[in-house]
């Protein structure tokens, strides 16, 4: 992504995901918002969010979609989209109280069960 004057395009490489967590629960704490943050609620603002960051890609080829990478603009649109669907990621695991590193690294162990490497690899079908 491309780094605006203001942040550092770095940040991943030093932000904790429990910084982001905090970041997440301090804006909606001074909102007063926890009243509406139902994990319904959340759940279903997340899939909203979801649905306006693939509107980016509706109706564009898969080379199209890999050249955004080289658009600024439209990068940035989709970098806000993207936060969104992370922020209400944080907020809903704020919410249930779901500790986001233990459940994505059981999930990753998971999925290479599922899809051994040396099975799957370059393959996108699925193996029911």
């Amino acid at each position: 992504m491309t780094a605006s004057a203001d942040f550092d395009s770095r940040l991943d490489e030093i932000t904790t995901v429990n910084a982001l967590r905090r970041l997440v629960a301090d804006f909606v704490a001074e909102r007063d918002w926890s009243q509406f943050h139902s994990p319904k609620n959340v759940s279903m603002a997340l899939a909203i969010e979801a649905a306006e960051l693939m509107e980016h890609f509706q109706w564009i080829s898969t080379e199209a979609s890999r050249q955004l990478a080289h658009e600024p603009e439209k990068l940035a649109a989709i970098g806000e989209e993207i936060a969104d669907v992370v922020g209400y990621s944080l907020a809903l695991a704020n919410e249930l109280g779901i500790d986001l590193s233990s459940a994505i690294q059981a999930k990753m162990i998971k999925n290479a069960r599922k899809y051994p490497a040396d099975k799957f690899r370059g393959r996108f079908e699925r193996d029911d």
